[in-house]
């Protein structure tokens, strides 16, 4: 059962929320509009270019619609059914992430410091402080704070049974209060402390273990002294892990990095001044674009949040519907700054992001993937392993030079690169340049049994029509073809219109300006043309400086090579003297004055 695309037009032209359905009458995607009709067709028509977009509207069967009276409503329907329907193709906040955290169980008559590592929802009750990205800082902190502050370290049922202090309390670890050889209030102290610490107030615990040691110093106790300014060693460095300070109380900052439909958020958490922790979030074949994303992010995760920050700090402007959302329902404001103190920490949290990216997504599967879908958008019949680009450049129709280069598995290839000088003289032909170009390196490559896989023209449809003909004539036909032009045959690097012209269909595909795809083709096209400007300028300039010690009679080949070598350009060698020029080899007085007469220059006394 196919999607009938006349029901487009029967769509409503009001905000409200859409659930496109499969043939089985599972939603497989839903989403919101503020006009649903023109909102629907943009998925069936060819501005959409999205990776997962044709995936997608293959398996739409039926598109159910909802209409609200405002794009807030729709948003908090949106949000409602993608909780309800789980859709395959909408980002959806899973709970299968494992956190660690330092968790304070603080209803109980002798609390302890315990590290927890949970999934989804904290069950335990406590003061949990976290969750930390690595499990190795939050034992070092653990272990610190048990050395520093001796808070009991065994179980309920030990506390009870015990009749005597454990090894703990010997080795100066545990104030022992199973046994009671501490007071109530001592050991409450104690616990403040490590609350404190964990949120950041420690300024006066360095100056108590530094008072310390200096009276374990006085009183000859050099072995504890030496253990307390290791401790205090220890301490210094967890404090400088953590020492940035920012005059903001209570923000996230979300920063979010993508390669076509995969994504990472990363979120960092800052709480009175300081960096508390971070989490990130891997979602895979993401149709949202950024701003879509985020905000089924943001709702899903801090509409139930038990401890939000006052603040969120998004990379992308947030929609006024969403803003007051979270404004009346979890008295959080979110912020999209552009200068100052806030956007340094969301500059923090998106190169964190992109950090990340790289950690957890392969970039050789991702730009296999990204291969693959290039090979599927531009109908390619072999995946495009290796992919060479030609291009041409002259000067009103002199020095006409063609370059080669070469991309594999996504990467520039070096090995692969190849300049011509074209040997027929076109007076500027473009086709006939590009033909030449293309029949010399084909030959040998087909010779060496070792085409490409696809082969992109910097030009149009009349540079395929050339490349076709060479195709026949060397009997070619395993190589897939391909045209990029540039609008208005710009090549800057500005966003622009590209046309990508195939074989055999009339009209050429346009990529939208942000396709990934687009963009690795540009990369290509515009490594060619910059090796092939550069071929040309250095051409050029060796052929007029040539031509200039050509016409002077008595300076022959051997001696030309002499004076360019020695004095490396013409102007140099007109600033020579007389004296200068004959200590080169071969050349005489008769050669000296044909020089400055040919050259138009007086010698330099």
């Amino acid at each position: 059962m196919v999607f009938d695309l006349k029901q487009l037009d029967l769509f409503p032209m009001q905000p409200g929320v859409y659930l496109m359905k499969d043939k089985a009458d599972r939603v497989i995607y839903i989403g919101k509009a503020k006009l649903l009709k023109n909102r629907l067709k943009q998925y069936f028509s060819l501005s959409d270019t999205r990776a997962m977009i044709p995936l997608l509207i293959a398996q739409i069967a039926q598109i159910d619609t909802i209409v609200v009276f405002s794009e807030k409503e729709a948003l908090l329907l949106e949000n409602t059914l993608i909780k309800q329907h789980k859709p395959k193709f909408n980002v959806l906040l899973k709970d299968d992430k494992t956190f660690i955290s330092l968790c304070i169980n603080i209803d109980h008559p002798w609390p302890m410091l315990r590290l927890m590592r949970y999934k989804g929802a904290i069950k335990d009750k406590g003061l949990y402080f976290g969750p930390y990205t690595s499990a190795i800082a939050a034992r070092e902190i653990y272990e610190l704070l048990n050395k520093l502050f001796r808070l009991r370290q065994c179980s309920d049922n030990e506390l009870k049974k015990r009749t005597r202090p454990c090894l703990l309390y010997e080795m100066n670890r545990c104030l022992a209060p199973c046994v009671d050889l501490c007071t109530k209030e001592q050991y409450d102290q104690q616990v403040q402390k490590v609350i404190h610490f964990l949120k950041g107030k420690n300024q006066n615990i360095l100056p108590d273990l530094y008072a310390q040691m200096q009276q374990a110093s006085d009183h000859l106790q050099f072995e504890k002294a030496a253990s307390l300014l290791k401790t205090i060693r220890h301490l210094e460095h967890v404090l400088q892990s953590s020492a940035a300070n920012y005059h903001i109380e209570s923000t996230d900052a979300i920063g979010i990095y993508r390669q076509a439909d995969e994504v990472i958020l990363f979120l960092l958490f800052l709480r009175q001044g300081k960096l508390t922790g971070s989490m990130h979030y891997a979602f895979s074949d993401v149709i949202e674009d950024d701003e879509e994303l985020l905000t089924s992010f943001i709702l899903q995760h801090y509409q139930n949040n038990k401890n939000p920050p006052q603040e969120i700090l998004t990379p992308t402007q947030p929609t006024l519907a969403l803003t007051e959302i979270l404004k009346s329902t979890c008295k959080i404001q979110l912020f999209f700054p552009k200068r100052g103190e806030k956007w340094t920490l969301l500059k923090l949290a998106q190169e964190n992001a992109k950090s990340t990216f790289k950690q957890e997504k392969d970039e050789k599967l991702l730009k296999e993937k990204m291969l693959l879908d290039l090979q599927e958008t531009l109908q390619l019949n072999r995946y495009p392993k290796r992919i060479e680009c030609f291009d041409t450049s002259h000067l009103a129709g002199s020095d006409s030079v063609a370059s080669v280069i070469a991309f594999t598995d996504g990467v520039k290839d070096t090995k692969y690169t190849r300049l011509y000088k074209i040997k027929t003289q076109h007076t500027g032909d473009d086709y006939a340049s590009m033909q030449e170009a293309l029949f010399r390196h084909l030959s040998r490559a087909k010779a060496a049994d070792d085409l490409p896989d696809l082969i992109i023209l910097d030009g149009g449809k009349g540079h395929l029509t050339i490349a076709l003909e060479v195709f026949k004539k060397l009997d070619i036909a395993s190589i897939d073809l391909i045209a990029l032009a540039k609008e208005a045959s710009r090549h800057d690097k500005g966003m622009s219109q590209e046309k990508v012209y195939l074989l055999y269909n009339h009209d050429p595909i346009l990529l939208n300006p942000r396709s990934f795809l687009l963009l690795l083709l540009q990369k290509i096209r515009d490594e060619s043309h910059r090796k092939t400007i550069a071929f040309h300028q250095k051409r050029r300039k060796k052929r007029l400086i040539s031509s200039a010690l050509d016409n002077i009679p008595g300076i022959g080949p051997i001696k030309k090579k002499r004076l360019l070598t020695h004095f490396g350009s013409i102007e140099r060698i007109k600033k020579a003297s007389t004296q200068d020029l004959l200590q080169i080899k071969g050349i005489t007085q008769s050669d000296v004055d044909a020089l400055q007469k040919g050259l138009k220059f007086k010698l330099a006394k």
